[in-house]
């Protein structure tokens, strides 16, 4: 009877320890009683409270303790229920991962080990040390749900610097970031997309703390979320003459020195390479296309990374030239070192540079850091002879051509749309600074076209269009062409030109890719059999804008909260419809031209030889358009779209 006893209290004092141990913390109930503001319908979910804090230890260790806690407002708010811890195996582990749901009736879920996932963040890499772990409550949570979770991190690295978001797109409550530091270190901060946010100090704990950021809106034509959220740069630094193992980065030419530091050794050429070099270049007839042969064989090494030793630099080191050589792979960093090693064969120096691919807006200046970039390109010093248009003039090291060797769609001598006026660190030793990426011209980037059409009695056109790009577009014409099997790329031609000619049936089309020459051609052949509607018997009514532009900006909200973002670009078209006999023309639109600071777009209308012929142009310079200019942006365009919606009205004689 005792022994049954003693085994029954300790079953209760099992689950008692249970149940405390799966108690949500006291700052997650603290959080889930906040009092909400009132939120739009748009609004999903709002975070309670984000906390990351920052532990730093003399030899480089750093433990991060991350808190956070969100109501879910609707079903579609329940994605948010989720946390997700990145790390690198080399130098990072996650020691602990705890969450909880608090449901709207009161019961609490807890969730551990046995609920999470491992799995590898870069898909397209044969071997890399980031990981994330996974722990998702979203098919548990309920509108009203409060989702909430702890992780903890241990890393060893020799990197002391780091960048914090306040928040992502929900709005917040309350956002807080802290590290804690060994005595004698200090610790000092940059803000981005807000006023210099100064931290409160106590001792050797420095806290950088906001309230309240409202939702973020989607909006068409805008800028990168990272340039409108508040965003927090970190450098942390140990006591003046004092050793660690950690390094540091005071300006950009200490950038540019660990840069160098890590590149040049591994552009070692062999033998071997310097033949393949002189192979290459063997029937080049001037600087350019020399360097241009060595730039199409680096665009041409298979895109596959081995990301190792990413916490002591190794994600920062191209692997040696020579070994990407034999191997015929590697990645952004590995294919600029290849080809600097086989221009350095042929005695043509380059620097390397880096680069923030995706977002040209995204580096700043104020913060000198490696951890501003994620790719790797290559300059390459030019004599005046050489002209293109990412030619640009180091104060140091002179004429300097930029190019990325790992995009394949962009030619030699042109850089890709994302890469463009982004601020680049061009690597040049104790010279290397960080300087703006050249921004092509629209006329670089353009696209003309030609339409010959014939439209029937009865509303049936026949048209064949003929375009030829150039530039960017160019490249953008030629992904689609490259990325699908040629039905799809079909299909995708039958969607465009569908926009504007209602059931349209493709009958050719004939795409030319001239990538050498910076060039893509199309030629497409359609029937749409109502194209024209016919009225009262009498009337034929037609839009003399065949087929849509290949790029629109749409701006119909009357106000506006964020930056337009404008790209450049030119585009050109002449139209020619032959109009059926026993017509003749009653209304057509009035010809416009519209001159801003960002562009310019003039339309023009007429008859002749019973042919309509209907001529558009438009050119958009690469601007960001504050949010006070909105309004002349948004009539820009609307009187646009209203000029290539304008009918044109055949009269029956």
């Amino acid at each position: 009877m005792l022994k049954k006893l003693l085994l029954i209290v300790f079953a209760l004092a099992c689950l008692s320890a249970s149940a405390w141990a799966d108690d949500p913390p006291a700052w997650l109930r603290q959080a889930a009683a906040s009092t909400l503001p009132q939120y739009g319908k748009d609004v999903v979910a709002v975070v309670l409270y984000q906390e990351s804090r920052r532990i730093y230890e003399d030899d480089g260790r750093v433990k991060t303790v991350d808190s956070y806690a969100v109501r879910i407002l609707n079903a579609d708010g329940r994605a948010a229920a989720h946390a997700v811890a990145s790390y690198s195996t080399d130098s990072e582990k996650v020691k602990d991962m705890r969450a909880w749901l608090l449901r709207p009736t009161g019961e609490v879920k807890s969730y551990g080990k046995k609920e999470t996932s491992d799995f590898a963040l870069a898909k397209n890499d044969v071997y890399n040390e980031v990981r994330a772990r996974l722990l998702n409550a979203e098919d548990d949570a309920v509108p009203g749900s409060v989702f909430g979770y702890e992780i903890t991190t241990e890393e060893k690295t020799i990197f002391t610097q780091f960048t914090h978001q306040f928040q992502r797109v929900l709005p917040v409550l309350l956002s807080r970031v802290s590290v804690t530091l060994p005595q004698g270190w200090r610790a000092e901060s940059v803000t981005f997309n807000r006023d210099k946010l100064e931290p409160v100090v106590n001792g050797t704990t420095y806290v950088w703390e906001l309230r309240n950021l409202p939702h973020l809106e989607a909006e068409p034509a805008q800028p990168e979320f990272t340039n409108l959220i508040p965003r927090l740069a970190v450098s942390v630094y140990p006591p003046a003459g004092k050793s660690a193992p950690v390094r540091t980065f005071a300006s950009w030419q200490d950038v540019s020195r660990y840069t160098i530091e890590l590149s040049d050794p591994q552009t070692v050429y062999t033998p071997e390479m310097e033949a393949k070099a002189r192979e290459l270049t063997a029937n080049a007839k001037t600087e350019f296309e020399r360097i241009q042969a060595i730039a199409r064989y680096a665009q041409a090494v298979n895109y596959i990374s081995i990301q190792i030793g990413l916490g002591r630099g190794g994600g920062y080191r191209p692997h040696a030239a020579a070994e990407v050589f034999s191997k015929n792979y590697g990645d952004c960093k590995d294919k600029a070192n290849l080809m600097r090693a086989l221009l350095k064969a042929l005695k043509i120096e380059s620097y390397p540079v880096i680069i923030y691919s995706g977002d040209p807006t995204y580096v700043r200046p104020e913060w000198p850091s490696p951890h501003q970039f994620n790719h790797y390109i290559i300059a390459i010093k030019v004599s005046e002879d050489t002209i293109a248009p990412t030619v640009i003039n180091h104060p140091a090291a002179g004429r300097l051509l930029v190019f990325d060797p790992t995009d394949d769609d962009t030619p030699f001598g042109y850089l890709p749309d994302h890469e463009q006026g982004s601020y680049a660190l061009v690597a040049v030793g104790d010279a290397g600074d960080l300087l703006k990426m050249p921004v092509t011209l629209p006329e670089a980037n353009r696209l003309e076209r030609t339409v010959e059409a014939e439209l029937s009695a009865d509303g049936q056109l026949t048209a064949k269009v003929s375009e030829r790009s150039f530039g960017q577009a160019a490249v953008d014409e030629r992904r689609m062409f490259k990325r699908v099997a040629k039905p799809q790329y079909l299909k995708t031609l039958e969607r465009w030109i569908t926009q504007t000619a209602p059931s349209a049936n493709v009958l050719k089309a004939e795409p030319l890719d001239d990538a050498l020459a910076g060039k893509f051609a199309l030629d497409v052949e359609f029937k749409s059999p109502s194209y024209g509607q016919v009225m009262q018997g009498r009337l034929l009514v037609f839009k003399p804008a065949v087929v849509s532009r290949r790029s629109s900006v749409f701006l119909t909200d009357t106000k506006r909260k964020h930056p337009v973002v404008l790209e450049s670009e030119a585009y050109s078209e002449t139209v020619k419809i032959k109009l059926p006999a026993g017509f003749e023309v009653d209304e057509f639109p009035e010809a416009t031209e519209l001159n801003q600071s960002f562009g310019n777009y003039a339309a023009v209308c007429e008859v002749k030889d019973g042919h309509l012929l209907f001529k558009r142009t438009l050119v958009l310079k690469s601007a960001t358009i504050p949010v006070e200019q909105y309004t002349a942006v948004r009539s820009f365009f609307e009187r646009i779209r209203a000029v290539e919606q304008a009918p044109v009205v055949l009269l029956k004689k």
